[in-house]
């Protein structure tokens, strides 16, 4: 079957963050939405067609998760990823994000200090501050558009007595796929000095050849024991609406810490309809990702080109997986303040200014490509034009 991702889809009016809080974010609701990262393609018919045979019994009652959720998530890690997990490894929590606040109470104590590597997804900001954790920050190392860890600073602050990394594997905002190497070397750190490592793995699905996501585990199962692995369909599928993902926790003593935290706040139910979702997507949902990925590539070759030739002071590096563009506009000498206000009084765009990611965004956008090509090349087209009359 062949998928269309060029059909424009209006979202207003139907609770879409993306564009019915335009108004409170933007102070303006005509601004093209390229901010929150969730797509603007209509989610696969697959999974519509299951929820649709699911609302054929009238009952909508409290529910079990099903075999079937278990044995599709296992499939669908075993072939997109080469990594074989077990049933009783799969944890259900209400979204990543979620999961990330629970790990931080479960695992750590008020005052425990938690890496991140900024620039990265403001939520890990959060889930550390406001439950009383310290956030220490080992920033990534920008040379020429690449980012890399810094393994010397890293190993410092571990050495200081941090507790967890929390860990963003496709990397948010910037795009890496970090290497078998990288990730080694990582791990030798954390392992060293008994670092809990939670891994944000949402994107990993969206990797664009030839590079290749690698599950924490599969490079250091001896390490397992300390790694919690985050996964869900919801980037992949365009399903963040449905509040369902999993933990991957091979250790049965912090598996159960997860769970019981679970249980006491009550969460652990989960969505109806978000298992169904799932379990459709895990199972029949190849095919579509795959031209997925064709046209993200699509529209990222086409922001190049464009940039390339109408816009040489922007730039960007390629990203290896995400459908989240790291725009940097430093060249224009603009204060992060003036450049969001830029964008979006003058251009018309809606993006999310670098500086939420950490200082090191400053002079940075994010900008999400998961649109039809004609909305994207309309998003450009306002951008040169708002430059064109620019005077640096």
């Amino acid at each position: 079957m062949i998928y269309n991702f060029d059909e424009v889809i209006d979202r207003s009016n139907f609770g879409a963050i993306k564009y019915d809080a335009r108004k409170e974010y933007f102070q303006k609701d005509d601004v093209i939405s390229m901010w929150i990262a969730d797509m603007d393609f209509a989610t696969p018919p697959f999974i519509i067609d299951a929820i649709t045979k699911r609302l054929e019994h009238p009952v909508l009652g409290y529910t079990l998760r099903q075999d079937g959720f278990y044995q599709s998530i296992i499939s669908w890690m075993n072939t997109r990823h080469q990594w074989p997990i077990e049933k009783e490894w799969i944890v259900f929590s209400p979204g990543i994000v979620p999961a990330l606040s629970m790990s931080v109470l479960a695992f750590t104590q008020p005052g425990d200090k938690i890496i991140i590597q900024p620039p990265v997804y403001p939520p890990f900001f959060w889930c550390i501050k406001n439950n009383q954790r310290a956030i220490v920050e080992n920033p990534l190392i920008h040379e020429k558009g690449y980012y890399r860890m810094d393994f010397d600073d890293l190993e410092q602050k571990a050495r200081d007595g941090a507790r967890m990394l929390i860990f963003c594997s496709p990397h948010n905002p910037v795009g890496r796929v970090w290497l078998e190497d990288e990730l080694k070397r990582m791990v030798e750190i954390c392992k060293k000095y008994n670092v809990l490592i939670l891994s944000d793995d949402i994107h990993a699905d969206l990797v664009y050849l030839p590079h290749r996501h690698i599950p924490l585990q599969l490079i250091a199962p001896e390490y397992g024991h300390k790694i919690l692995t985050c996964i869900a369909p919801s980037k992949t599928f365009n399903l963040a609406g449905m509040s369902t993902s999993a933990v991957i926790i091979t250790e049965a003593d912090l598996r159960k810490k997860f769970e019981e935290l679970l249980e006491t706040i009550h969460v652990g139910m989960g969505n109806l309809f978000g298992f169904v979702a799932l379990e459709a997507a895990y199972q029949h949902g190849h095919e579509w990702l795959n031209q997925l990925l064709d046209y993200l590539e699509g529209n990222i070759n086409f922001v190049k080109s464009y940039l390339i030739e109408n816009l040489p002071k922007v730039s960007f590096r390629e990203p290896e997986a995400t459908y989240l563009l790291w725009l940097d506009f430093r060249k224009y000498g603009m204060t992060d303040k003036e450049l969001t206000e830029f964008l979006i009084h003058k251009a018309g765009i809606g993006p999310s200014p670098g500086s939420i990611f950490g200082r090191e965004g400053e002079g940075f956008q994010r900008i999400n490509i998961a649109s039809p090509r004609s909305i994207i090349a309309k998003a450009m087209d306002q951008l040169a034009e708002a430059f064109a009359g620019f005077k640096d």
